[in-house]
């Protein structure tokens, strides 16, 4: 499995998991927020000059127009996962992750949907998760 991104509706907040890790902890199944999400979007470049080398001293005119590009909300550059790291422990099972955004969206997101009674640990106090009914 392959660590990916989670964008949950309504909140503002991305968390970085393997898909069984999170889902393991929730009532309602997540899913990655790229599946099915990669679109081509377009780009207006205006006309600009550029150098032909380092040093020219006669740089060439270049025409504007439009440029597409592919947009995959989910994509993660290299290895490092963005974000606060976070733990979840249900007593049985503890889980670390990482999250990007606001801890109150992240213990709102839990309460939420949280499968089991939590410990959620981050890098401030811990809270205690109560299973969402």
């Amino acid at each position: 499995m392959t660590i990916q991104k989670f964008s949950p509706d309504g909140f503002v907040l991305d968390i970085y998991a393997e898909p069984a890790n999170l889902n393991y902890f929730l009532t309602t199944e997540i899913t990655p927020a790229s599946e099915g999400s990669v679109v081509n979007k377009t780009a207006t470049v205006k006309a600009h000059t550029r150098r032909q080398y380092v040093g020219d001293k006669t740089p060439i005119n270049v025409s504007g127009g439009e440029r597409t590009y592919m947009y995959d909300p989910g994509r993660k550059v290299g290895n490092a996962l963005p974000g606060e790291p976070f733990i979840l422990d249900d007593g049985t099972e503890k889980r670390q992750m990482t999250f990007a955004g606001n801890v109150v969206d992240l213990h709102a997101f839990l309460i939420s949907d949280a499968k089991m009674e939590l410990k959620l640990y981050t890098t401030g106090a811990r809270y205690v998760i109560p299973k969402s009914t």
